[in-house]
């Protein structure tokens, strides 16, 4: 039996983000699933605020325009979008003929199953964001609270010591403050981050790119 393949799509323009995200992916998914990947042509490094959120939703349509072009051996059984924040979704959903998910809504999916959920993600802009695309999504009614850190999800990643410190006490906060029942940990480059700060929290932690892969695995069958 040929082997399913799933096409990871990451929106930013940072080949080491694309890299993590398609190991995380693959230690999720495992080796029935090939993985191919796409890195944004244009946009922003990190997509961190609403103009690059915009441009981003272009880049992901472009990249998978790119795969028009490759020889029927590669198409694909679905598709992740590797931002938190789905940018292009609908849009893909549209003129892709496979099913698409993103980081956002496979997070989504997995924390309504468990209640009423928060999110902590890095870069304050993010808020107004995410809480339109839960609304679009059908979301609005289980998500009761976005927290934020000043930096954002590149800067995270890049001072890990620093960012599991940040991140628990983010998610202790949200806990706290918004009553949740589940805390999803969202952002590209926060793969495997969950798991390092899940027990210093009182709910469970979901990892977005975890999410992602388990939804996208699921896409395939």
């Amino acid at each position: 039996m040929a082997s399913k393949k799933l096409l990871l799509i990451n929106p930013n323009t940072t080949a080491l983000v694309t890299e993590k995200l398609r190991a995380h992916t693959q230690a999720i998914v495992g080796s029935r699933i090939q993985i191919h990947t796409r890195t944004a042509a244009f946009g922003a490094a990190y997509i961190s605020d609403e103009a690059s959120y915009a441009v981003a939703g272009h880049a992901t349509l472009d990249a998978w325009q790119e795969r028009t072009n490759a020889p029927s051996s590669t198409l694909f059984d679905s598709v992740l979008i590797g931002c938190f924040g789905d940018p292009g979704l609908f849009a893909l959903r549209e003129v892709c003929p496979c099913k698409v998910t993103g980081l956002a809504e496979a997070s989504f999916i997995q924390a309504a199953k468990m209640g009423r959920f928060a999110i902590v993600t890095g870069g304050a802009r993010w808020v107004p964001m995410l809480e339109r695309l839960a609304m679009a999504l059908n979301y609005s009614s289980k998500l009761v609270g976005i927290k934020t850190v000043t930096q954002t999800g590149a800067e995270l990643a890049a001072d890990p010591e620093g960012a599991k410190k940040l991140l628990t006490l983010a998610c202790q906060q949200a806990v706290s403050q918004f009553n949740a029942d589940v805390v999803i940990l969202g952002g590209a480059g926060l793969a495997g981050m969950a798991a390092q700060i899940s027990d210093y929290v009182a709910v469970p932690v979901i990892d977005s790119v975890t999410a992602g892969a388990q939804i996208a695995l699921s896409l395939t069958h």
